[in-house]
């Protein structure tokens, strides 16, 4: 197979056509060849992770090099679907391209859209009518959030949802009570000793955090992982500190620790 020019003036085609040359049953690729839908997605998934790791890094190089790994995800998707006859990388592109084109009525139609939030409305309002419109939907307000979706990130959407037809308290002092509740119950589960409860009751306090974080405006995603960043960085200075003194780290003990870790915390306070 001969691949297009690397100047070609559509680079899109010879992305293409590497992906198809990396699948062909005639000397492909023998890793590219036993690849599924169901083995490729967490790669998928990795890769939009990264372009996010990018951005919040201010690193636009790495930003080029990881949307072009998310885009080769995207044609690999789509030519894992053409030899199957079930859709190939321009039916992708045409549906998106519809999908705007439809979402957007105030930009390329004749409708008046005030600001933002007023297209939020008429963009939640839209999805609504296509989820409506789907032979295989049930028309419920929460059935095309993903299952798929990280269990916080779920948890936020589906509150939204909800909360756009009227299932919401009006306030954060509501939210927060339930919040206590929830960990009051979680307690008494735990005392109780069986698994299964405190699971349940735990995935409660978890589902009223994120809800909580809705109320306050935040994005409890961002939040945990901030959180997990400012676990590192302290970790890590127990680590540095402990190297320094030439103490092994399972020597320490607990309270040695945690004064390092108050240390660090201290230290990044002032």
């Amino acid at each position: 197979m001969t691949l297009p020019p690397a100047d070609d003036p559509a680079p899109i085609d010879q992305l293409l056509a590497i992906m198809t040359r990396l699948r062909a049953r005639d000397g492909g690729c023998p890793w590219d060849l036993e690849q599924t839908f169901e083995t490729i997605a967490p790669y998928t998934i990795e890769e939009a992770y990264e372009v996010r790791d990018a951005i919040q890094r201010g690193d636009r190089a790495a930003l080029k090099d990881e949307l072009g790994d998310l885009l080769f995800q995207v044609v690999f998707h789509a030519q894992m679907a053409a030899e199957e006859d079930a859709f190939t990388f321009d039916d992708v592109v045409a549906a998106i391209c519809d999908k705007m084109i439809r979402r957007h009525p105030h930009v390329f139609g004749n409708a008046n859209i005030a600001n933002a939030e007023a297209q939020t409305v008429a963009w939640e309002r839209q999805k609504a009518a296509e989820r409506t419109a789907k032979a295989n939907g049930d028309g419920s307000v929460l059935g095309d959030v993903p299952p798929a979706l990280p269990a916080l990130q779920r948890a936020e959407k589906l509150q939204k949802r909800a909360a756009r037809v009227g299932f919401d308290w009006p306030d954060l002092a509501p939210v927060l009570a339930k919040l206590d509740e929830e960990r009051a119950e979680l307690d008494e589960a735990v005392a109780g000793g069986d698994p299964g409860r405190m699971a349940d009751e735990l995935g409660d306090v978890l589902f009223a955090v994120a809800n909580a974080a809705r109320h306050l405006g935040l994005d409890p995603e961002e939040a945990l992982r901030q959180t997990n960043d400012k676990f590192t960085r302290r970790f890590r200075y127990i680590e540095s500190t402990l190297k320094q003194n030439n103490e092994p780290i399972e020597a320490a003990s607990l309270d040695r620790m945690e004064a390092l870790w108050q240390a660090a915390k201290a230290d990044e306070a002032s």
